[in-house]
């Protein structure tokens, strides 16, 4: 494999960094040089990256910038490392994609309308909109394709997508949509693929537990419902994000402390959650680290534990029952004890888990004696674009002959 053989690359936008990743084309795809940039907008910005080609794992601090010069940077150095000539098309993740229920060749079209539902999400939409349209002016002829996180929750029934209030709200387009549907497309696949029947006839709740975080029931195959909801804040408490909250607390803050829309966009987003209440870490693996002796981190991740409990539950019973649980997402795949404290009391569901094998993080957690498998998966939503690039591609190409 040469630099100059055919490639896709995969660009992941978040609210403060990039994921990327390079694979060439064949089968099976295997990912190539990738890496991120953290920290955009803020100081300590690098860029990481791992090339197992020439088995080189490297940083580089960036200059603190914001949005449009780290692009730049990103962009600069991807075509000094590589031969950009080679590329056959580039995916970009768009975490808010309305009623769009399938991946999608960027247009005019395409980023006018992002443009306009910037508001819907301004942590994440503002820095994915960046790439799109810098990728665009670089290498306007390139194929580039839009995948919506929203996508996998489209089919979701009405009673899930309604929101309580006017209806006329609804024609603006305000409803619940869901997140994290890469990954969880990704899981749904994966779970097919170890065999397990629930994938395609069967009771499932995914579990994308990190420093954002959600849940999601899914029936046959299908979301019914998930616990983010008109934006990535809802639902579940997070690092940094309060998740669902009375509305009573903004129009109180408003009057007492007098805080505006802007400002409480940013308490309920950026200083809330684990990081509000333990007021030391969004980071599970501190909080966790400090819980002994800091019940402010104590509490932090009992609330986060204790939400997770009532979201499988309420999920169970949209559900009419389970049978498989899956964990996923830095903190799903990599905390045990947290694993273990979300389980525990849920047997009546079903749920057991064997400590031995949640202790390995094993792919296969549950008990032999309980009726729901519990299962770890890595997730992987740079692979997830990368196939559907694939297949762009294949019906381009079928198209053309």
């Amino acid at each position: 494999m040469t630099r100059s053989d055919p490639r896709i690359l995969t660009l992941n936008g978040g609210s403060s960094s990039v994921r990327f990743a390079l694979y060439p084309l064949g089968a099976p795809l295997e990912r190539g040089l990738h890496g991120s940039v953290e920290r955009i907008g803020v100081s300590g910005t690098k860029l990481s990256f791992v090339d197992p080609e020439s088995d080189r794992r490297e940083s580089l601090e960036i200059e603190p910038g914001d949005r449009s010069s780290v692009v730049r940077f990103l962009l600069d150095w991807l075509e000094r490392t590589l031969d950009l000539g080679a590329l056959r098309a580039i995916g970009h993740r768009v975490v808010h994609g309305m009623r769009h229920n399938a991946p999608e060749l960027v247009s005019n079209e395409l980023v006018a309308e992002l443009q306009r539902i910037r508001p819907y999400d301004p942590d994440h939409l503002p820095l994915e909109i960046e790439l799109i349209e810098a990728c665009r002016a670089r290498h306007p002829r390139l194929p580039q394709l839009a995948c919506f996180d929203t996508a996998f929750h489209a089919g979701m029934p009405r009673v899930a997508q309604l929101l309580p209030i006017p209806r006329r709200y609804a024609a603006q387009g305000l409803q619940r949509y869901g997140f994290h549907g890469l990954s969880y497309a990704f899981l749904m696949e994966e779970l097919a693929r170890l065999g397990d029947p629930a994938a395609t006839r069967g009771r499932v709740i995914l579990a994308h537990l990190g420093n954002g975080a959600s849940l999601a029931a899914v029936r046959d195959g299908k979301s019914i419902d998930t616990s983010m909801g008109f934006t990535p804040t809802s639902g579940l408490v997070m690092g940094t994000r309060s998740g669902d909250l009375d509305p009573g607390v903004a129009a109180y803050l408003a009057r007492a402390e007098q805080l505006d829309s802007g400002r409480f966009y940013e308490l309920v987003n950026h200083r809330s959650g684990m990081l509000g209440v333990s007021e030391t870490s969004s980071d599970m693996r501190d909080l966790l680290a400090l819980e002994a002796h800091d019940v402010r981190a104590a509490e932090a991740v009992a609330l986060f534990c204790y939400q997770a409990k009532k979201w499988i539950g309420s999920f169970a019973a949209a559900l009419g029952g389970l049978d498989t649980l899956v964990f996923a997402g830095g903190i799903g795949e990599h905390a045990p004890l947290v694993r273990e404290r979300i389980c525990t009391g849920l047997g009546f569901l079903g749920i057991e888990l064997d400590p031995a094998r949640n202790a390995q993080d094993a792919a296969l957690i549950s008990a032999s004696t309980g009726r729901v498998a519990v299962r770890v998966i890595h997730t992987d939503e740079e692979l997830m674009l990368a196939r559907a690039l694939v297949q762009h591609l294949d019906q381009a190409q079928q198209q053309e002959t």
